[in-house]
């Protein structure tokens, strides 16, 4: 009865509201208030708790046929209201909550919109159901930020980086109009509040950048590619020279992507926001036994060098030896896997091996080890003959594939995502994709793909500044909501701020302290943790391989603590009967206090305490490694140095 009373309540006010072609969906809080004015267009505006974030702004779709909100007539409204679990194979919950109220608008014309409003965020979607398939001229999608937000935006001049640095502004007044940012996008307005923009469920479509146009923001997308040719890294990375007036062709039946917004007056609670993978597909695979998240040795960050190891190493000696030294290690310390990069087969034929790697013989070796093979390769080449190239690489017993080098988020290369992921599935290969574009919700479709790079990540400290402390405390706040990311984290050579200088060729180097980079695996989400220094490295630990040989990749449950933009985090992460804490900072030494009152009652766990040594601001490989005892009535207290960290492994009994 109650339920029916509430369906009811919800179709009375909607139809008084339609007289009047303005239409509103509230999150079931009422925190979120979408309001949607139907007229000659359509338009939105937003409000959280009672402050308007966006003021009404124009949304549709230009097809070459027709435009999708121009002149909307509205022909029915169906409300509903939705409060379900989602059960992800894996990640950082073993439970979500799915709860929203939804908008379906049938317009004249054939076509629909969705709105939805979630507690996290809102988003709306056009769905069509045209007889013919078109030509997609445009979208408008406008963010009239009120006022004059701060932003935090990764920005760039082409449509094809993703691996980028932040740039802060204290207002969008501040921001070039002659640029576009890659989404997530962050807002911070002045009470606190923080608004992200960002795209959920891209399928068969460009992704969306954000501009700011006569003083608001835009969405903006890569035009349909006209001409290609093989050009850029070595001259086997697709490359657009001309495009086409539209950005995509599609069926007249099509759902397209969501535009999301998300908004919260605490920071914390954005490290644990899922509602870009809440509004993608499910996943579309029913025999899911094979997909298996873990941690993978790898060679490439340190350029294969093995100090102290007892057979020729560095890049000039990548061999069949070289490669077995690694998986012995995996092996060793429980790491799941080992990650293969460039330099085993041919660049341009991943069919050609190269003369020093037998990949069978190590293959065979990694088997035996209950070690799986993650092998690299280049996405062209590989998308040439998809097929075959799979075939080969199931043949010779790989259990995952890294694509690198897409470097394009235009239709096209859209597809090649959604292509790789489907054919890699049937033959139960798993996927890290690098070199693409950032994560949109297309791996809960297709949960065989375990990470996306789309990050600036730990490559980069070979060659600048850009991924240090500030770095590591933005991106999990903005480019986290989309999905994992392959930061390849382990770094083991610690340097401060005043100390730290790139290398690129040799034995690099990270800013920011020893417990700093610890954190990291708590921190980051990445279903495939992979390790980016030498075995020779973490052998010289025992304490540091224990604890990189328990922390988990996945967990299920996830509590955010304590935490500001480019500040802080400080987050719990519950495996079984472990729970794990994860903190760190930017440049500035701070004191974090952590408060264990989410442990059950009546439990005392026993805990390795992984903390910046006291002069750890002057040489950021010291640490300290101390047992203690910890309960639902401890309070801890982490100092944090300059680019410090702290985790805690709290053993469960």
């Amino acid at each position: 009865m109650k339920k029916h009373a509430l369906i009811f309540s919800m179709l009375s006010a909607f139809a008084l509201a339609a007289s009047a072609q303005t239409y509103t969906v509230k999150s079931p809080d009422n925190n979120l208030k979408l309001e949607l004015n139907v007229n000659d267009s359509i338009s939105y505006s937003l409000t959280y708790k009672n402050n308007q974030l966006i003021s009404p702004s124009a949304i549709g779709l230009k097809l070459d046929k027709t435009t999708l909100g121009a002149s909307a007539k509205v022909l029915s409204v169906k409300p509903s209201a939705v409060n379900k679990t989602i059960r992800p194979l894996y990640g950082k919950a073993a439970v979500l909550t799915d709860n929203y109220n939804e908008l379906a608008i049938s317009f004249a014309g054939n076509y629909k919109l969705l709105v939805r409003a979630y507690n996290e965020g809102v988003a709306y979607r056009f769905v069509t159901d045209l007889k013919d398939s078109v030509k997609v001229i445009s979208e408008q999608a406008g963010f009239n930020l009120k006022g004059a937000p701060g932003t935090t935006i990764a920005e760039t001049d082409n449509y094809t980086a993703w691996e980028l640095a932040y740039n802060q502004y204290k207002s969008i007044s501040e921001v070039k109009e002659d640029k576009h940012a890659i989404t997530p996008a962050l807002y911070s307005y002045n009470n606190g509040v923080k608004l992200v923009i960002a795209e959920a469920d891209l399928f068969d479509y460009p992704g969306m950048y954000v501009k700011k146009k006569n003083g608001n923001i835009i969405g903006e997308w890569a035009g349909y590619p006209a001409t290609t040719k093989m050009g850029s890294w070595g001259d086997f990375v697709s490359v657009v020279t001309s495009r086409e007036n539209y950005i995509a062709k599609e069926p007249g039946k099509k759902e397209y992507p969501w535009r999301v917004l998300i908004a919260t007056d605490d920071d914390k609670n954005l490290l644990n926001n899922q509602l870009i993978y809440k509004l993608s597909k499910p996943s579309v695979l029913e025999n899911t036994a094979w997909i298996k998240p873990g941690k993978a040795a790898w060679e490439w960050w340190h350029d294969a060098i093995l100090p102290g190891a007892p057979i020729p190493s560095g890049m000039e000696n990548r061999s069949t030896q070289l490669y077995n030294f690694y998986t012995d290690f995996a092996a060793k310390n429980k790491l799941e896997y080992m990650m293969i990069d460039a330099g085993w087969s041919d660049n341009y034929d991943v069919k050609k091996r190269l003369q020093k790697t037998d990949i069978r013989a190590v293959i065979q070796h990694a088997n035996e080890k209950h070690v799986g093979i993650f092998v690299w390769c280049v996405a062209s080449p590989l998308l040439k003959d998809l097929d075959a190239n799979l075939d080969y690489l199931k043949e010779i017993g790989a259990v995952g594939i890294k694509v690198d080098f897409f470097d394009r988020d235009d239709q096209q290369a859209i597809k090649w995502l959604q292509v790789i992921a489907e054919g890699a599935a049937k033959r139960h290969l798993m996927v890290d994709f690098h070199g693409c574009s950032k994560p949109t919700g297309l791996q809960r479709t297709y949960p065989n793909i375990v990470n996306y790079e789309a990050v600036r990540g730990q490559e980069c400290s070979k060659w600048d500044f850009t991924t240090n402390p500030v770095h590591h405390t933005t991106f999990p706040f903005i480019r986290m909501l989309g999905g994992p990311l392959d930061y390849t984290p382990g770094s083991m050579r610690n340097k401060s701020k005043d100390t730290f200088k790139p290398i690129a060729e040799g034995l690099p180097s990270t800013q920011g302290t020893r417990c700093h980079e610890l954190a990291m695996f708590v921190v980051f989400d990445q279903p495939l943790a992979v390790f980016c220094d030498s075995p020779t490295e973490y052998e010289k630990y025992p304490d540091i391989e224990a604890y990189l040989s328990a922390v988990p990749t996945v967990f299920d449950e996830t509590k955010p603590l304590d935490a500001k933009v480019g500040e802080y985090i400080a987050i719990a992460k519950k495996k079984g009967g472990d729970w794990y804490v994860g903190a760190m900072n930017n440049w500035d030494a701070r004191d974090v206090n952590v408060d264990f009152s989410f442990l059950p009652a009546g439990v005392s766990y026993t805990a390795d305490l992984y903390s910046d040594a006291a002069d750890a601001d002057k040489n950021a490989e010291k640490y300290e490694h101390k047992t203690i005892t910890v309960n639902r009535s401890t309070k801890l207290n982490l100092k944090l140095a300059p680019g410090g960290g702290a985790v805690v492994h709290l053993h469960g009994r």
